[in-house]
């Protein structure tokens, strides 16, 4: 029964658990520690219910029952055992009262340890190829140490309370004996007594060491209970809108948007303003640090505004369920993350009732077809775990079908070109002109002028806040000045000339502009 028990609430919350999860990523950003805390904090629970904790704690009250046949027997016998039982109910408080600070410190210990750890095998490339592997495996030890000498503590702790109660319950049995024995003596009890009050005791006091016995795994089930209500108060459930809004389709208008990392009060991106019609491109640029993916992360939703105000069709984001939102959303960040799964499934966002047709038009118009084709089980191939089968241009190029799979509106781009060749390029350049044509927004950040050659218009951003914002060629000739030449801010004439050398001899010139 408490299995099922434990089973039952584990159905329930896992869900909304693994959702809080993400939700306070997003909203703290990453943390040093494990970020899948609240997610052991539910096995712990579950454990807990699913053990012998809960029986033990359920035969408690019977103290009472078996108390009072004994004060039937004697009032002395009675006492004895009440005044025994009040001492190990006392023990158990006195192991609550000392293991608590040392079942937080393992808890915090154990999320650093499993955090180092994660990060060490999500990096191990680099740390192999730099000779930090060892440097890094003995910053885990060191962490690891914290974390031994908090489990040492707390089970030194346990251990020795858990000896003296069982030390206690003999002395206390003996006694009981010894009451018994004396009274026998006395001619005030029969010689049947002595076994009774003994067998009585016994049962009486069982509970009590089978909870000291399972403090421990008590301790860290409130623990995490405690830290799982905290959560989920922090990230509520989100109410269903009782009107559904058609998906966008007309317009973006950014007002004095203010951006701020999640967690800290650092803004990236303090009043931006500009607006995007159907049908037009917009390229956002500027030096590094200008705030171009902070704002970036703001409009697809990621990150939410400290201030100002984002409006889709004249409406704000929150007005729509962001699943269902995410359907007229494209995103291809600077990073491309695939998860564990097949091309296929990437391309259509895991999503079971994805068309095959579906998908080689998303991987089409990302001119990413023939080379899927190519791979050893075409559409089927396992991308491997962070898309590690694939290289760099092979997952950007995947991302980028993603990020058109089921034309979405709005399609923000950023770095797309950072791991293309020639004739990804062109490609990227297809794509950008095709959601154009078919009535969408792209937002292309970038440094390399290529990705802007069917933007309509740009916007130049530095330190966070946007200088100039209009049709492409009036911003780049107003900012050619400022710009080194070669990099984001040459003049139009430049683009153009890079457009009309891809359509001729398009790897030599990307050849002498490398």
């Amino acid at each position: 029964i408490l299995g099922d028990v434990g089973s039952a609430l584990d159905a329930q919350l896992a869900d909304r658990v693994q959702h809080v999860i993400s939700e306070a990523s997003l909203r703290g950003g990453k943390s040093a520690g494990d970020g899948m805390v609240p997610m052991r904090d539910l096995d712990s629970v579950r454990s807990f219910l699913s053990g012998t904790g809960p029986a033990s704690l359920i035969d408690l009250p019977w103290i009472i029952f078996f108390l009072a046949i004994l004060f039937l027997l004697h009032f002395w016998l009675g006492l004895t055992a009440l005044v025994g039982a009040i001492v190990l109910i006392g023990l158990t408080f006195w192991t609550d009262h000392v293991t608590k600070d040392s079942v937080r410190d393992l808890a915090v210990a154990n999320a650093m340890r499993n955090g180092m750890a994660e990060s060490n095998l999500r990096h191990v490339e680099v740390l192999t190829s730099m000779g930090m592997r060892e440097r890094m495996r003995d910053k885990w030890a060191e962490i690891n140490q914290q974390y031994l000498t908090a489990n040492l503590s707390l089970t030194h702790s346990i251990g020795f309370l858990g000896g003296l109660s069982k030390v206690f319950r003999m002395f206390l049995q003996s006694g009981i004996l010894t009451v018994g024995a004396l009274l026998v003596i006395d001619g005030k009890a029969s010689g049947g007594v002595i076994f009774a009050s003994s067998i009585l005791s016994g049962r009486a006091l069982a509970p009590v060491d089978m909870v000291i016995a399972n403090w421990k795994g008590f301790s860290q089930a409130r623990s995490g209970w405690a830290r799982l209500k905290v959560i989920l108060e922090r990230v509520p459930l989100r109410e269903p809108a009782a009107v559904l809004l058609p998906l966008p389709c007309k317009s973006l208008e950014v007002h004095n948007l203010v951006v701020a990392p999640p967690g800290t009060q650092r803004v990236t991106v303090g009043g931006v303003s500009f607006t995007a019609e159907a049908g037009q491109a917009i390229g956002i640029i500027g030096p590094s640090a200008a705030g171009k993916t902070s704002l970036a992360r703001s409009l697809v939703g990621i990150w939410p505004p400290a201030r100002g105000i984002i409006r889709l069709d004249g409406a704000t984001p929150d007005q729509w369920d962001p699943e269902r939102l995410g359907k007229a959303m494209g995103y291809l960040p600077q990073t491309v993350e695939l998860l564990e799964g097949t091309v296929a499934q990437n391309i259509a966002r895991f999503d079971p009732d994805a068309s095959s047709e579906s998908v080689i038009a998303a991987a089409s118009a990302a001119g990413v077809h023939d080379l899927i084709v190519q791979l050893p089980r075409g559409y089927d191939t396992n991308v491997g775990f962070d898309g590690r089968e694939l290289s760099a241009g092979q997952r950007q190029r995947v991302g980028l079908a993603r990020a058109l799979f089921g034309d979405p509106f709005l399609v923000l781009l950023d770095e797309p070109n950072s791991n293309l060749d020639a004739s990804g390029e062109a490609a990227l350049e297809q794509a950008i002109l095709h959601i154009r044509e078919r009535g969408g927004i792209a937002i292309v950040i970038a440094h390399r002028p290529a990705a802007l050659v069917h933007v309509t218009h740009v916007l130049f951003m530095r330190e966070g806040r946007g200088e100039v914002f209009g049709p492409r060629d009036e911003v780049m000739q107003k900012i050619a000045p400022t710009t080194p030449a070669g990099r984001i801010g040459a003049p139009a004439a430049r683009a153009k000339s890079r457009a009309v050398n891809n359509s001729g001899n398009g790897a030599a010139e990307n050849t002498a502009e490398g």
